[in-house]
C-alpha cells in the first residue's frame, strides 16, 4: 500500500466539474461492459428476507450472510414469526455474522413495526422504511430498489465510498456526502446499478489492500492507478 498513490484533494480542484461528470460517465460505460450481470448478492425469496439479509450484511460479508440465511429462514418464515422470535434463539442463529446481539434486537424490531404499522409489508417509501429499526439511509436504497424497483438515491457501502474516493469522484468519506456527490453525477437511470457495478469491482480488482490496476478497465482515468 506505502506505493499507492491516493489522489489528492489538489487534483480533484485541478478538474472542472464538466471534466468530472465526463469521466463518471466513462467510469459508468466501461464498468457496464466489464459487468454486465452486476446485481446483488444476497439470497432470499421474499421482500422481509431481503430486509434482514441487509441487516445482517452490516460489516459482513454477503457470503458469509447467505450461509446464515438457510436455516434462519427455514426456522422463521413470516414476519410474524420473526416479531415472535425469542432473542436468545435468533442470536444464537446470527451469532457468526457479528454485531449479532444488536442485529438480532433490529430484527424483531423491524417485523413488530412491519406488522403493526404496515400490515405485515416492508414499506414501499423512502420515509417510512427508514422509521424501521435498523434500516439507515444505505439499506433502505437496497431494499427499496431490490424490492419495489423504487430508486431514491445511491447505495454507499464500503466498496462504494472506497473507490468513489480512489477514482476523484468525491473528496469526503462521508456516506451521505458521497451519494449526493454521485447522484449528481451519475444518471438517475444508473443509480440502482452503478451501486452494484462498483461493488463487483471491488470484489475482483479494485480491492481495499491490494487492488489490481494493470488489469483495470479504469486504469487510464483513476487518479489512484498505481500504472
Amino acid at each position: 500500500m506505502s506505493r499507492f498513490r491516493i489522489y489528492t484533494k489538489s487534483w480533484i480542484k485541478k478538474e472542472t466539474p464538466a471534466k468530472k461528470e465526463e469521466r463518471a460517465g466513462d467510469i459508468l460505460r466501461r464498468l457496464k461492459r466489464t459487468y454486465p450481470k452486476a446485481t446483488i448478492a444476497l439470497t432470499y425469496k421474499t421482500n422481509f428476507e431481503l430486509l434482514v439479509a441487509v441487516v445482517l450484511s452490516a460489516q459482513c460479508t454477503d457470503k458469509k450472510v447467505n450461509e446464515i440465511t438457510p436455516a434462519l429462514f427455514a426456522k422463521y418464515k413470516t414476519v410474524s414469526e420473526f416479531a415472535n422470535a425469542n432473542i436468545t434463539e435468533l442470536e444464537n442463529l446470527i451469532r457468526s455474522s457479528g454485531f449479532y446481539r444488536n442485529k438480532a434486537k433490529s430484527i424483531i424490531g423491524a417485523a413488530k413495526k412491519i406488522e403493526r404499522d404496515f400490515g405485515g409489508k416492508v414499506p414501499k417509501t423512502m420515509k417510512e422504511i427508514l422509521d424501521v429499526p435498523g434500516i439507515a439511509r444505505k439499506s433502505a436504497n437496497v431494499v427499496l430498489g431490490n424490492a419495489y424497483g423504487v430508486i431514491d438515491g445511491i447505495a454507499i457501502d464500503t466498496h462504494v465510498g472506497r473507490i468513489a474516493q480512489r477514482l476523484g469522484i468525491t473528496d469526503t468519506d462521508k456516506p451521505v456526502k458521497i451519494e449526493q456527490e454521485l447522484m449528481t453525477l451519475i444518471p438517475k437511470k444508473d443509480w440502482f446499478r452503478f451501486t452494484y457495478l462498483i461493488i463487483d469491482h471491488g470484489r475482483a480488482i479494485c480491492k481495499a489492500q491490494r487492488p489490481e490496476c494493470a488489469r483495470c478497465p479504469l486504469k487510464d482515468i483513476c487518479p489512484s492507478s498505481l500504472v
